[in-house]
């Protein structure tokens, strides 16, 4: 299969999903946004701790994420929820989520007269949005047009053996049918980011990633710290890896084998990008699938051995387990047995078609484990500096 049925939005982008985002502009607009969330069909929201008592940058950094999110292809139209005295800028949220074309409505808690007067307003507004995109029909889309993001987490030796495998022969297929593929976690470059580099298009690509890992150790460092001393975690060792460059070489296999184009800052938007690009991001699933969505991806698919269940408000998680065990222990919330190449009933091969197939399904509509039980509150932005 070749084609898949999404939402086209303004811009060109395709959607695989059709959500009205509200979008709490600072941590203190969350319960606002959340009420809201929780009274109106088809919305989503983003619970994140950010907005206010940060440093310039970050406040720049959260605005660019939090506009990023609204850009995503599987976002139809927005409600941004302002408190009224945030340091993130509110209004260039709305003026540039406005521009793409997408139905965009702000409004302000302080100013609305409080908490219980801004819900009741807000959620007459996202039952409007609701409305005004219900009506969108899926339409044909190529395969050139998946953004896929990938990461793995709760990894094992199994990770690496197995269903790391089988996300890179999937990014492998995407990047050889002219789609794109985005992978990050930077702490887990450690050990292999020589391996990434010789894989980079041109030299300028290759240093870029030295230099991320570099500056990311460096900020571990910066309050004495060694990176080595939080990575592997306590259940990666449990599960049997032995070393951050262990648990590095088992994570970039997911990559796949293609080139990599390029280095994405965490908050940047995907626009005609095409190839395999790497994000720079952490390890920890609230702020790296936050980081992905904000890339425009459709979906994730995730690789985990000891069993990670979470995913996304607004970006489906595909969860493809490599350890047997695990999968049958959590079958409800593992999308895929990539077990089965462990015991030797499959091949990476026969198990990655399996994968795609599935995505494309996903592509289309169908619910991953993690939407099916409404587990994906817990996200978060990825911020450099303190709060203060």
């Amino acid at each position: 299969m070749t084609k898949w049925y999404g939402y086209r939005r303004p811009d060109g982008s395709v959607g695989s999903r059709n959500l009205v985002a509200i979008i709490p502009a600072v941590t203190c607009a969350n319960d606002v946004a959340n009420a809201i969330c929780r009274e109106v069909q088809g919305t989503c929201t983003y619970m994140h701790h950010q907005g206010c008592c940060q440093l310039p940058p970050d406040l720049e950094r959260v605005t660019e994420t939090l506009i990023s999110l609204g850009k995503s292809p599987n976002v139809g139209a927005i409600l941004i929820v302002s408190l009224g005295c945030e340091g993130t800028d509110h209004e260039r949220m709305y003026k540039e989520l406005k521009a793409t074309g997408k139905p965009t409505e702000i409004i302000h808690i302080q100013a609305l007269g409080g908490v219980s007067k801004a819900i009741r307003i807000g959620t007459d507004i996202a039952r409007d949005l609701v409305r005004q995109i219900s009506g969108i029909q899926r339409t044909e889309a190529d395969v050139s047009e998946i953004i896929m993001a990938i990461k793995c987490g709760a990894s094992d030796t199994t990770s690496g053996m197995a269903s790391n495998c089988v996300i890179g022969y999937i990014a492998d297929k995407l990047v050889d049918a002219g789609g794109t593929v985005v992978f990050g976690e930077t702490t887990e470059f450690i050990g292999g980011e020589h391996l990434l580099a010789k894989r980079a298009v041109n030299e300028e690509v290759g240093n870029k990633i030295y230099q991320i890992v570099d500056e990311m150790e460096a900020r571990a460092k910066s309050i004495g710290c060694d990176m080595r001393r939080g990575q592997p975690t306590p259940g990666n060792i449990e599960g049997g890896l032995s070393s951050i460059e262990e648990k590095s070489l088992g994570a970039i296999v997911k990559s796949g084998t293609k080139p990599i184009q390029g280095v994405l800052d965490y908050t940047e938007h995907i626009t005609d990008q095409k190839g395999l690009w790497i994000k720079d991001s952490p390890g920890r699933e609230p702020e790296i699938l936050t980081g992905m969505a904000a890339t425009g991806a459709q979906f994730m698919c995730f690789s985990t051995g000891r069993g990670a269940p979470q995913g996304f408000p607004s970006m489906p998680v595909i969860k493809i387990c490599g350890n047997p065990n695990t999968f049958e222990n959590m079958k409800d919330d593992m999308d895929l047995n990539a077990g089965l190449i462990i015991t030797g009933e499959k091949t990476i091969e026969e198990v990655g078609e399996e994968a795609f197939e599935m995505l494309l399904n996903v592509l289309n509509g169908e619910m991953t484990k993690n939407e099916a039980i409404q587990y994906f509150s817990a996200i978060d932005i990825h911020c450099l500096g303190p709060v203060i």
